[in-house]
């Protein structure tokens, strides 16, 4: 399938990923092609299973949720595995899980308003599934930065906000709750169909939208893609660093941004202080990117491990902000 993907598909994934939301009329003049028939190459990205999805980017911190990262290695017990990955996607507390090999087996994402609420949860999870459970190691995800997918074609490298970071009491209504959980795994729905499910006017919907979206509450609006259809695979580093300053720090997130494969940045308070995502043609690819991050960053770079991602998912069941 990737090679049957011309410069004006790439170019209309490129687009949509910085924001799916886009018209037709306005994506058919920045790809410049018709209306029509940039209709129709998304109908056969759709159907020809490239674009799995529209997702909202949403950072929960921003009203009231923190997140925390669960890392799990599991028995080998395949019917179990399968039991226990349906119920990560049936979760309504489930940020993002991750299914892998490598490091680990299966990494998560958990959203908890404070850290008591997230003991009890993941000694409740973790009593559930101690016949599968190996080893898990804990952790709380500092903050995030995600770049647009330069991979799609040559593209300016830049930051599509961050999650994470400081936690905020804003308050949301049962209306701006309503209009997340409807975008949240349909993001390029149109504003009637919208209107429609929310109940509220027009103008209603747009200006709360616009304020969630200055309220860094809403930080994009992007597709899901199958990467296999695409020819690519999808690898976390796990960073493990001897020091960093502020400098070098500055350093690796530019070095981040500007890579042609780099996805996200993730700082960490666990056993290890950052992971880093990448997407790569193969694991060679990938072994070559960790071959230069330690030449280019001899002094902060202290250990690496990875795994690669044969699945993932952005809040699987949303409505845990609505209904929790």
């Amino acid at each position: 399938m990737a090679e049957l993907l011309d410069l004006t598909d790439r170019r209309i994934l490129a687009e949509l990923d910085v924001n799916c939301r886009i018209s037709d009329t306005k994506l058919a003049k920045r790809v410049r092609k018709s209306r029509e028939t940039v209709r129709y190459r998304i109908r056969q990205l759709e159907k020809n299973g490239v674009i799995t999805g529209y997702l909202t980017a949403i950072n929960p911190n921003r009203f009231g949720w923190h997140m925390f990262k669960v890392y799990l290695q599991l028995e080998n017990l395949p019917s179990e595995r399968q039991k226990f990955y349906s119920f990560l996607r049936s979760s309504r507390r489930i940020y993002w899980y991750g299914i892998c090999d490598g490091a680990f087996d299966c990494i998560f994402a958990i959203l908890s308003r404070n850290v008591t609420e997230y003991y009890d949860e993941i000694n409740s999870i973790c009593s559930q599934w101690r016949h599968l459970i190996i080893r898990k190691v804990l952790g709380v995800m500092v903050d995030t930065i995600q770049y647009n997918k330069k991979y799609f074609c040559e593209t300016d490298p830049r930051e599509n906000g961050g999650f994470g970071g400081n936690t905020y009491s804003n308050t949301l209504d049962e209306i701006d709750l309503g209009i997340l959980d409807i975008i949240a795994n349909d993001a390029r729905i149109p504003m009637v169909q919208l209107v429609r499910k929310t109940g509220a006017s027009v103008e209603s919907v747009r200006r709360r939208m616009k304020s969630m979206e200055e309220g860094e509450i809403i930080l994009s609006y992007r597709i899901s893609v199958d990467l296999n259809k695409l020819g690519y695979m999808f690898f976390k580093a796990i960073i493990y660093f001897k020091s960093l300053s502020r400098r070098q720090e500055l350093s690796l997130r530019e070095w981040m941004r500007q890579h042609k494969n780099s996805v996200y940045y993730i700082r960490s308070l666990a056993p290890w202080e950052a992971e880093f995502e990448f997407v790569v043609e193969n694991y060679q690819q990938f072994n070559q990117i960790i071959s230069e991050l330690r030449e280019r960053f001899p002094n902060v770079v202290k250990n690496c491990e990875h795994v690669l991602f044969s699945e993932e998912g952005w809040m699987p069941a949303y409505g845990a902000l609505k209904k929790a």
